[in-house]
């Protein structure tokens, strides 16, 4: 396992505009699931899987993965390629396993508008659905290349404004609670 996040490490390395991602990320999904109450073996997954949710970008070649600016659509394609290609990763690693569904299915969307299955509420994995608001919140309080960072405030207000198409209600509720118990860290 520990070569596995040496390799979720890596990406950070390779685009410095996502340095410490993983760990934000999964320390927001841990106080969402510790909000929702999740068992033990869905804080395994989330422990797990944050840290290696994006392990599939390491197959996207610097020049999509680092690009200024707006993606084409054929590169907005090849990034969106990264959950199934790290669950590919991932596959046959036994240790790993709790791992998969967060990999997976992190950009999938409660409307089913995400990607790559379209799946859609309570067909996307609970701790998946968890994983995608923590993983939203950190992308938009950080800057990228292709545009500044929101405020926390702003982020907070679209994570509410959300809820229901893009998040799971129940995680972007349990999100907003724990930001107003000062238990989300700001970047």
């Amino acid at each position: 396992m520990g070569s596995l996040l040496l390799l979720s490490a890596e990406i950070e390395r390779r685009d410095p505009y996502t340095l410490g991602h993983s760990e934000r990320v999964t320390a927001v999904a841990q106080a969402i699931a510790e909000r929702l109450r999740c068992g033990r073996d869905e804080l395994t997954a989330i422990a797990l899987g944050g840290p290696l949710h994006d392990i599939g970008k390491l197959t996207i070649p610097d020049a999509v993965l680092l690009k200024p600016g707006r993606l084409d659509d054929a590169e907005l394609l090849r990034v969106r390629e990264h959950p199934a290609a790290g669950a590919r990763m991932l596959q046959g690693v036994k240790a790993l396993a709790a791992a998969l569904p967060c990999v997976l299915h992190h950009h999938e969307r409660w409307d089913g508008c995400g990607y790559p299955h379209g799946l859609a509420g309570a067909a996307i994995p609970r701790v998946a659905r968890v994983l995608a608001v923590a993983d939203a919140w950190d992308a938009m309080t950080t800057t990228r290349p292709y545009r500044l960072a929101l405020s926390p405030e702003d982020a907070v207000e679209e994570v509410g404004r959300c809820s229901g198409t893009q998040f799971d209600p129940e995680a972007a509720g349990a999100f907003l609670s724990a930001w107003d118990a000062g238990e989300i860290l700001t970047p």
